[in-house]
C-alpha cells in the first residue's frame, strides 16, 4: 500500500511538472512577440529622446512613439567602407538587421585585440544600423549607434550628431548594468544634458570628446564632467566615444558622408 501511494505521488509530480514546463513554454512563445515589441520600442523612445524629436519619449504612448518615430529612417553602413549599404552581405535589410547579434557571428563581424580594442568589445560587427533625420530633403541628424565596457556591463548607446557632424545633439546609454547610483548616473538626465553642443572632433579631425575627472570647464568644447566615485565607468565613456567616432568606427563613414560620397 505504501508503494503504491508513493508511486501515485510520484506519478503525479512529473505529470504536474511536464505540464507546468508545457504552460511555461508555451507562454514564453506567446509573448515573445510582444517582449520584442517592447524591446523594440523602448529602443525607439531612447533614438527619439536623443535626437531630440521629443524632451520625454517616456510619456509618449506606444502610438504616438511610433508616428513620430516615423521621421527617423534606419540605414546599413558597412564599416569597411563606410559607405551606405541597402543589404548585409546574408541580404538583411535594415528592417530586420540587428547588430548586437551580428556582432557575435564570426562571418559577419570581426575579432579586435590589444590596443585596438579599447572599447573592450571583443568583436565589431561589419555592419551597422544607422539612423537618419532629414528635412527638406538635407541631412539634420545622424544617430550613431556605440558601446563599450564599462565596469560591470557592456553599455548599449546612441550617438546623435547634428547636421555638421561634428556637434552633439544627445548622448545617451538604454541598456547599461553599471553600479546605481555611481556608474548608474550615466543615466541621469542632468549628467546627458551636458552633451548637447560639444564638439567629438578638433580642427585636426582627432576625437576629443571625453569625460574628465574632478569636473569639466564648463567652457570646454569637448569636454564632461566625469561620473563622481564612478571611473572605470567614466574611463569606459570616453573608451567608447574614442573607439566609435575614430578610424575603426564610424570616422571613415562621417567623412565620406560629409564629402557627399557615403
Amino acid at each position: 500500500m505504501g508503494n503504491d501511494s508513493i508511486k501515485k505521488t510520484l506519478f503525479v509530480t512529473i505529470l504536474l511538472s511536464l505540464v507546468c514546463s508545457v504552460v511555461v513554454s508555451a507562454a514564453a512563445v506567446f509573448l515573445k512577440p510582444l517582449q520584442t515589441e517592447n524591446v523594440e520600442l523602448d529602443v525607439q523612445r531612447n533614438i527619439l529622446s536623443i535626437s531630440g524629436l521629443t524632451k520625454d519619449a517616456k510619456a509618449l504612448s506606444n502610438s504616438e512613439v511610433a508616428d513620430l518615430y516615423k521621421q527617423v529612417q534606419p540605414r546599413l553602413v558597412d564599416l569597411k567602407t563606410g559607405k551606405f549599404v541597402e543589404k548585409t552581405p546574408e541580404g538583411q535589410t535594415a528592417a530586420n538587421y540587428d547588430q548586437r547579434v551580428a556582432a557575435k557571428i564570426p562571418d559577419e563581424s570581426r575579432a579586435l585585440k590589444g590596443s585596438e580594442d579599447i572599447a573592450s568589445i571583443k568583436r565589431q560587427a561589419d555592419i551597422a544600423k544607422v539612423y537618419v533625420i532629414e528635412k527638406n530633403g538635407k541631412l539634420e541628424t545622424i544617430i550613431l549607434p556605440v558601446h563599450g565596457y564599462g565596469l560591470w556591463s557592456t553599455m548599449y548607446g546612441f550617438m546623435a550628431l547634428d547636421s555638421d557632424l561634428n556637434t552633439v545633439k544627445g548622448f545617451g546609454f538604454y541598456d547599461q548594468k553599471e553600479t546605481p547610483g555611481l556608474g548608474g548616473e550615466v543615466d541621469n538626465p542632468l549628467w546627458k544634458a551636458k552633451w548637447p553642443g560639444k564638439k567629438i572632433y578638433d580642427n585636426k579631425g582627432v576625437v576629443e570628446a571625453g569625460l574628465v575627472k574632478g569636473g569639466a570647464d564648463p567652457k570646454s568644447l569637448y569636454k564632461v564632467d566625469g561620473l563622481s566615485g564612478a571611473t572605470l565607468t567614466s574611463n569606459g565613456v570616453t573608451n567608447l566615444i574614442h573607439f566609435w567616432m575614430g578610424n575603426e568606427g564610424f570616422k571613415p563613414f562621417l567623412t565620406n558622408l560629409k564629402a557627399g560620397d557615403a
